[in-house]
């Protein structure tokens, strides 16, 4: 059978050339679900420890989880990354034949577990369980030719125009915005006078808490109204902080 295209090389050009045409065409007509995976799905476990560091986001948040998700049905590995800013993500790889919707499900299933055992700021806060790969497909930079624009504008810009339309897209699991936070007040608080006034951290938080929130007053004239009333109005009373001296 060598020598037979040795001798024809027009012969073996051609059959090349067709199968060449041939596995083109099929590439082109076949579904990408049919495509094989070549890296394992990973599930995300991701929340935040409001004003922790590392080691204790890794002892009262991460330890827990780890301790209920080690041993999900098909997980390769996992491990966590802590940081000093109270954020924690937890990475679950499974094998390459699972299906990641499947996945997703083992693992909250487990997270709910871990749930009475994670600080009350973090059930609070929330944890989310993106599917996601641990290499990024698409990286985009967002700037201000003229400098016109901060890193915090640019950040808010992107959580609302950008965020939403590429989580949307089919095959994103997560997207992930990099720099500037989004619009937020943050308060800084002094040890010294904390100290001299007897007050914690903590009750600050609770005072806080108790004042930023929507309080719903209902409506005036309503059902059931004595005759003569034509009108119903809609009370609003001061709603979330908007302002330092608000």
């Amino acid at each position: 059978m060598t020598k037979f295209f040795i001798n024809r090389p027009i012969v073996a050009m051609v059959i090349s050339i067709l199968m060449v045409i041939v596995g083109i065409v099929a590439m082109l007509s076949l579904p990408v679900a049919q495509f094989p995976s070549i890296v394992p799905p990973e599930i995300q476990v991701q929340t935040t420890f409001l004003g922790a560091d590392a080691l204790t986001v890794e002892q009262s948040v991460a330890t827990p989880l780890e301790q209920q998700i080690n041993g999900v049905d098909n997980m390769l590995y996992m491990y966590s990354i802590n940081a000093n800013n109270g954020q924690m993500t937890l990475r679950v790889a499974f094998d390459v034949a699972t299906d990641p919707n499947i996945d997703q499900v083992l693992t909250q299933m487990r997270q709910q577990q871990a749930q009475s055992q994670l600080p009350q700021s973090v059930r609070n806060y929330g944890i989310t369980n993106p599917k996601s790969l641990s290499s990024p497909l698409m990286l985009v930079t967002l700037y201000s030719p003229k400098g016109t624009y901060d890193a915090t504008f640019l950040a808010n810009y992107a959580y609302i125009n950008i965020n939403d339309p590429l989580s949307r897209t089919p095959g994103v699991g997560q997207v992930q915005i990099f720099g500037a936070g989004q619009y937020a007040m943050r308060l800084w608080l002094k040890p010294d006078k904390l100290a001299k006034l007897q007050i914690t951290a903590p009750e600050i938080w609770s005072a806080l808490n108790a004042q930023n929130k929507v309080n719903p007053i209902g409506q005036v004239g309503a059902e059931p109204v004595p005759k003569g009333q034509e009108f119903t109005y809609t009370l609003r009373t001061q709603g979330r902080l908007v302002t330092e001296d608000a």
